[in-house]
């Protein structure tokens, strides 16, 4: 897919960020063109993807439309969970998703993550550090991308997302 200066896209674990140039350096005798993206979060960084690297450049997404957000989260409570004994396996597992940066596959570790967090507390215990911090950025990433479609803060996504399954809940639950 190509991209324009200007475009906004979310790029893997690293979130929301707005194409700011496409320049052509030389590398190793080569002239290589790359997509210079800034993080809208992240004033400091910049991020350079060349544009013939099909895996970085795989990356890299348009960011959801405010209806296709609306549209996810009405199916956010039909997605089942996929908690994967093995710790290693896991994290392994979860950060590819991450990097992927696929919405539904993200609010499915989310949702996996908070589930076996409830879990761990009913039992008197904490969620493995690891868990927590993958589920941290699993929200963050999804928080970012929300909060920048819908013109919100990233503190309220949250808030956002339980208002809105509250309200189909009213809507289908039987009176």
């Amino acid at each position: 897919m190509l991209y324009n200066v200007g475009d906004i896209v979310l790029y893997g674990a690293r979130g929301v960020c707005k194409i700011i140039g496409i320049e052509e350096n030389e590398m190793m005798g080569k002239k290589i063109k790359y997509y210079i993206l800034k993080p809208v979060y992240d004033e400091k960084a910049k991020i350079f993807v060349p544009t013939t690297n099909e895996t970085l450049c795989a990356k890299m997404r348009r960011t959801l439309s405010a209806k296709e957000i609306h549209t996810l989260i009405k199916s956010m409570k039909k997605e089942e969970t996929n908690w994967i004994q093995d710790e290693n396996l896991r994290r392994k597992e979860y950060k590819l998703i991450l990097a992927g940066g696929n919405c539904r596959e993200i609010i499915n570790v989310i949702k996996t993550l908070h589930g076996h967090q409830q879990f761990q507390i009913e039992n008197g215990k904490k969620l493995h550090a690891a868990d927590e911090r993958l589920m941290k950025d699993a929200e963050q990433i999804l928080h970012e991308e929300f909060a920048y479609v819908l013109d919100i803060q990233r503190e309220e996504v949250l808030p956002f997302i339980l208002e809105q399954v509250e309200a189909i809940e009213k809507v289908y639950s039987p009176q």
